[in-house]
């Protein structure tokens, strides 16, 4: 493995990628993903809102940015109300407590898998920080930065970058709220200062709870309080976030390269690269047999450049194109055809690469790396989310409103002393078959981040590497995937045999069945939840399961491990009409997994 400090040029980072590229595209089924450039730069429909009401902010819906969760349900709530500060958020709790009424915060995109936000029932109210979007006081001198719960990544980095300041992480994504990210302990990629989730820079916060007397209290949380430590990722449980205060740091500049590599080695290099870099970070191509490292520092702000993210998944999207993509992948999976899906994603593979994940140097052009420019333009992005009205002609390619993507995410933390392992485990499993991988590189392969110990009781437990895999998920849920089995091994490899942790905004049901217990300090959380809300106002069915309050995450149905509501245990929780049978894993033995006949 050749150094990861080294720079290379945008030919020479592509170029052995070339000539596979151009048999993807001979073999007759190019991905209509390659025409991301020519629609990169449309203005693009604004994503939708989670919530929806009839009349009058009654007989409401909510569902996540997908348009469905894991059970495939949409949640009702009786009304919905849309605070604008802090005394309209105490009259919504204080009303809905002293009727002891079911309440959930809603944020404008619900961008969780998992059913956080609901409500349950027609006469659960639903609490939405749309309108909570402001940055109410920048201190250049502490440099602190203190914003309403509403207020999304994009507009929080910006600011803090316009003052002189910087955000020392955030997640990739722009349209993640504040609250959202604390709801769930959403991140980015580093093992620097205190780690990459954005929970760990919170000095300060004010949450609106019940109160027998009351009716609602606003406390506030600093340092000295060890509640803030539940309150930094709190699942939504404990109140309203109304304010949070970020510590921020002097603005700096980041100077990135993506060398791209063959994965030989890569389950040894994976351990020490998250410390290589200030910002390591990797994407993993198990059938291309390649990985790209993010070689992405920071630099002195002489450092010439003025480079920018806009990364490719993100970008707005033809609604006509966003069809053509899922009627195209529909049928490959219909066909039982992963020769098609392997064209079809080394394609998208080296477009992307081609198109430098979106990175360019002037905010315009990709020229070369290494791409150097400012924190706030380099640390998230998210081009497709809010642009002006133009009809669904372009949204995000997940927008439920157009048929375009519908998938699953398995998000799992491994531990850095376990990754190695893990990864040999799934080379094994390539090994096997190499042509299942396909399917996650349709998606733009394995992406792992860096996420250090947490300080928050429902953290990260240890320094990890997340593995985020996105793939197809059938519009029927009785339908089985292709090479279903392997990812439904790799899943349980993850979280049984490593005893890894799921995001707390992603993955499905199987996932969190038991979860609870892998947290040492759950049972501190567990007290501040009785402390703030002993009533359970704010918890719901699925928030009590993760908990291990009551009930149990997994569903047990016919077809249930299809989906991941549950693991299979018998073969109607596959499909046998389909030749899918409960088996076991193929290298992980006490994995159950829906395996097709032969």
């Amino acid at each position: 493995m050749e150094s990861g400090n080294e720079n290379i040029t945008g030919e020479d980072a592509v170029e052995n990628g070339g000539s596979n590229m151009l048999k993807a595209i001979s073999g007759g089924f190019p991905r209509l993903l390659v025409l991301l450039t020519l629609v990169a730069l449309t203005e693009c429909s604004p994503f939708p809102d989670s919530v929806k009401c009839k009349k009058d902010n009654k007989d409401c819906t909510i569902t996540n940015a997908y348009g469905m969760y894991n059970d495939r349900t949409i949640c009702r709530a009786g009304d919905a109300v849309y605070p604008r500060n802090e005394e309209e958020i105490l009259d919504a709790v204080s009303s809905a407590s002293r009727s002891k009424r079911k309440m959930k915060v809603a944020t404008r995109y619900s961008s969780s898998v998992p059913k956080l936000s609901c409500p349950e029932g027609d006469n659960g109210l639903l609490i939405c920080t749309k309108f909570l979007d402001r940055i109410l006081n920048i201190d250049k001198k502490d440099m602190t930065m203190t914003v309403e719960s509403g207020v999304r990544i994009k507009e929080l980095i910006h600011a803090a970058g316009d003052a002189g300041l910087a955000m020392p992480h955030s997640t990739f994504w722009w349209g993640v709220t504040v609250g959202g990210a604390l709801g769930t302990g959403a991140h980015g990629s580093s093992l620097a200062d205190n780690g990459s989730a954005l929970h760990e820079y919170v000095v300060n916060m004010r949450i609106i709870t019940p109160d027998p007397v009351h009716g609602a209290i606003i406390r506030q949380l600093n340092s000295s309080n060890p509640q803030l430590l539940a309150a930094k990722i709190s699942l939504g449980v404990l109140g309203v976030i109304s304010q949070v205060t970020f510590q921020l740091m002097p603005i700096f500049k980041r100077s990135v390269t993506i060398l791209m590599r063959s994965d030989s080695d890569f389950a040894y290099r994976v351990k020490p690269y998250g410390s290589e870099h200030t910002y390591s970070s990797l994407i993993w191509y198990p059938h291309l047999r390649e990985v790209d490292y993010a070689v992405d520092d920071r630099v002195n702000m002489s450092v010439p450049g003025n480079g920018k993210l806009d990364y490719v998944g993100f970008f707005p999207l033809a609604n006509s194109i966003s069809a053509m993509n899922r009627y195209n992948e529909e049928r490959i999976e219909r066909m039982n055809d992963p020769d098609e899906k392997c064209i079809v994603s080394n394609l998208t593979t080296f477009s992307i690469e081609a198109l430098a994940y979106g990175l360019t140097n002037d905010g315009v052009t990709f020229t070369g790396y290494p791409v150097v420019g400012l924190q706030n333009n380099l640390m998230a992005s998210g081009k497709c989310l809010d642009d002006v009205e133009n009809f669904l002609i372009t949204t995000c390619p997940w927008d439920p409103r157009v048929n375009g993507l519908f998938i699953h995410q398995t998000s799992i933390s491994i531990s850095l002393s376990n990754a190695r392992d893990f990864i040999l485990d799934i080379q094994k499993l390539r090994d096997m078959n190499i042509y299942a991988f396909c399917g996650s590189e349709y998606y733009n392969g394995i992406i792992m981040r860096y996420v250090k110990a947490s300080t928050a009781y429902l953290g990260e437990t240890d320094d990890v590497i997340k593995f985020d895999m996105t793939y197809y998920r059938s519009k029927d849920p009785m339908q089985p995937r292709l090479n279903e089995d392997l990812f439904e091994e790799i899943e349980q490899i993850g979280l049984y045999k490593y005893n890894g942790l799921p995001h707390w905004g992603k993955n499905r049901n199987l996932a969190f069945d038991g979860v609870i217990e892998k947290y040492k300090r759950s049972h501190e959380f567990l007290k501040v939840r009785q402390e703030f809300d002993p009533d359970g106002l704010f918890s719901n069915d699925w928030t009590d399961q993760v908990l291990g309050i009551k009930g149990r995450t997994s569903i047990f149905r016919p077809g249930c491990a299809l989906e991941g509501l549950c693991i299979c245990s018998q073969d109607l929780h596959c499909n046998p009409r389909r030749g899918y049978f409960c088996r076991p894993g193929k290298i992980y033995k006490d994995a159950r997994v829906c395996s097709k006949s032969s």
